[in-house]
């Protein structure tokens, strides 16, 4: 509900000063109120009953019995022989012992993998700035963040200049979101366009921000996720439903052979104590107890074979399912793609000089790593330098031609950034940004075919050229590409001042770059073959739908007669409609960790076996709810 809320009403909802914020009574009084700001976690059972919990399973059950009465057998009939007893319980001892050690290996390996929420951060108190354990926050608590800093709580936002948050940990989607604090937005909004809320365990990638804590502990949206998770508990494997069918058949079948046998031989007037042995002798024969070691030690070997790929196992039933899954529910970025965008269309009348004159306005840096150049910084900003990079123009070395000694950056209000360049004949500005507000600022269009952007040509801009300009940026929009416009103009001199209304004005308009975070290599293969084994691949993702369903097209998981559907209108469906409904979707964009649990769900409650892949937090809900989750690079089960 923050996000619907001015400011100044959650402020006055949370009884706090922005200027001054709490007091050290105030902030021990809410510490008893709401508790420490710390995610709990499902209360960890002892070795002792994880040793135990090995033998809930029928076939087990019946083994333990089997040897018990077969010493019983031997202990009456005098032959003190237990060899068969003690086989059959260390098969059952060991097959124990080799799944809680398994268990172990991959509990400690998820631990390892755990993102730590952050220890420290900045909160005014008493009208003074502190740094303070970040589990001593209480709602209403007024924090400053900086670039680097993890998001200690949920905040609504006071003050952000150029704030950019990476919320991958909550949407899936690694792409830093601009933030701002002036919007305010409908209570239906996807978590991903809470534009004016910060989220705890995300992180800040660029600028700083004031801002309020709105919740704290189990009460954020990752303390949400992390109930769920403890609250949610995995179902059956499919090879422990049918290990567990065949133990009771057996079960119930040498029940009633061994009552058959037992009775023909009081028929037979047959010693009763005897026939009741020879029934019994018989029902243990025939329990196959080399199954469970079998089926264990061959589990083993897949579990081996997997952890090889970096995939990691925790109970070894799991690897099974994985060849019985008939659907497999996918993340998009990192996952279906590299997470990395590309320049994949240039639409200039000289491309060469586009690509140069966006790679100059830039803030990223160019790194150097054992004869390998590439650049580092924002996806936007390092898409365009690689673009230039592989067109053999290095930023560094344009600089030191070139020397920027000036810059206006980017603002959200204007959706521009620029930068100022020293030439032989003056100076030159570069600016690039959303195409519908550069174009406003443009009233001319290069005009020429040289790549020498000390002498660069222009003319004036026609109604025409616009147009055609505006239709370039719609079709290539519509392909779901991110597009940056470029322009530029001479200024003979340097003004004393710079004003971002003089110096991006009466630009010259040179072209259009879109880009997009394409597949990963392998994966439209991958998406083949799982077509043609008859699994069907789903992505579920936080980003908008036309970027998804582009994405989704290309791989080939959507096809002509299957649907894409938002986490909003998700909402509009009863469980029972999505369920029924559930094979047209083969896209869910902006969706909420809870919207991945009803998914998972609906394709269970169809007897789908579903596989969840993913590389944030945020699958952790479904993929409790799953029977397989695989991470690529770091696959946890």
């Amino acid at each position: 509900m923050w996000h619907t809320l001015n400011k100044n009403i959650v402020l006055h909802n949370l009884n706090t000063d922005e200027k001054t914020g709490l007091t050290n009574e105030e902030v021990e009084k809410r510490k008893l109120k709401y508790g420490i700001n710390k995610l709990q976690d499902k209360p960890k059972e002892s070795l002792f009953i994880k040793f135990i919990k090995q033998f809930n399973d029928f076939m087990i059950i019946i083994l333990i019995i089997a040897s018990v009465l077969s010493a019983v057998i031997s202990y009456m009939q005098g032959e003190n022989d237990y060899i068969d007893s003690i086989i059959i319980i260390g098969i059952v001892v060991l097959n124990a012992i080799m799944g809680l050690v398994q268990e172990a290996k991959a509990e400690k390996s998820i631990e390892s993998l755990k993102q730590m929420t952050p220890q420290t951060c900045k909160v005014i108190r008493n009208n003074n700035i502190l740094e303070i354990n970040a589990e001593d926050l209480v709602p209403g608590d007024i924090i400053t963040l900086e670039a680097g800093n993890y998001v200690p709580a949920d905040c609504r936002l006071l003050e952000c200049f150029n704030l950019k948050i990476e919320e991958s940990s909550l949407t899936g989607e690694t792409e830093p979101v601009l933030k701002d604090d002036t919007n305010i937005y409908s209570k239906d909004v996807s978590i991903g366009d809470m534009k004016n809320l910060a989220f705890m365990a995300t992180t800040v990638v660029n600028g700083h921000a004031k801002a309020v804590v709105t919740n704290t502990g189990m009460q954020t949206k990752v303390g949400t996720i992390a109930g769920m998770i403890i609250e949610n508990e995995s179902p059956e494997t499919p090879i422990q439903k049918k290990l567990a069918e065949v133990g009771k058949t057996l079960g119930i079948a040498c029940l009633i052979i061994c009552a058959i046998i037992f009775i023909i031989g009081l028929v037979k007037k047959i010693d009763p104590f005897e026939m009741f042995m020879t029934s019994v002798g018989l029902a243990v024969a025939a329990i196959p107890e080399g199954l469970p070691a079998i089926v264990t030690i061959v589990l083993s070997i897949g579990v081996t074979k997997m952890a090889k790929k970096n995939t990691i196992v925790r109970k070894l039933p799991a690897v099974e399912t994985l060849g019985s899954s008939n659907v497999i529910c996918s993340d998009k970025t990192g996952t279906l793609t590299q997470n990395k965008m590309t320049v994949t269309q240039i639409e200039s009348s000289n491309k060469l000089i586009t690509s140069t004159l966006s790679s100059m306005c830039t803030d990223c840096n160019i790194v150097y790593n054992k004869g390998i150049v590439s650049a580092q910084g924002e996806a936007t900003e390092v898409a365009l330098v690689n673009n230039a990079l592989k067109q053999g123009i290095n930023k560094d070395k344009l600089y030191e031609s070139f020397k920027r000694v000036n810059e206006i950056p980017f603002d959200s209000s204007r959706k521009l950034m620029s930068t100022i360049h020293k030439v032989l004949n003056g100076y030159l500005v570069i600016t690039k940004g959303a195409p519908d507000v550069l174009l406003n600022k443009c009233s001319d269009i290069i005009n020429t075919s040289s790549n020498n952007i000390s002498n660069l040509q222009s003319r004036k801009i026609t109604a025409l050229d616009k147009n055609n300009i505006q239709n370039r940026n719609n079709i290539m929009a519509n392909k779901a590409l991110r597009v940056i416009a470029v322009a530029y103009k001479y200024i003979p001199t340097l003004p004393s001042t710079i004003k971002q209304e003089d110096i991006e004005s009466n630009l010259s308009f040179v072209g259009l770059l879109g880009m997009i975070d394409p597949p990963r290599e392998g994966v439209k293969e991958a998406v083949s073959i799982c077509k043609q084994a008859g699994i069907k691949t789903v992505m579920i993702t936080g980003d908008h739908i036309a970027t998804a369903k582009a994405i989704a097209t290309n791989l080939g998981i959507l096809n002509n007669n299957d649907l894409a559907i938002t986490g909003r209108e998700l909402d509009t469906l009863s469980e029972k409609e999505l369920t029924n409904n559930i094979y047209k979707y083969s896209v869910f964009a902006r969706v909420s960790p809870e919207h991945k649990v009803r998914i998972v769900k609906a394709w269970q409650a169809n007897g789908c076996v579903v596989a969840m892949t993913g590389d944030g937090v945020n699958d952790s809900p479904a993929l409790k709810n799953a029977d397989i989750g695989i991470a690529m690079g770091k696959s946890r089960y």
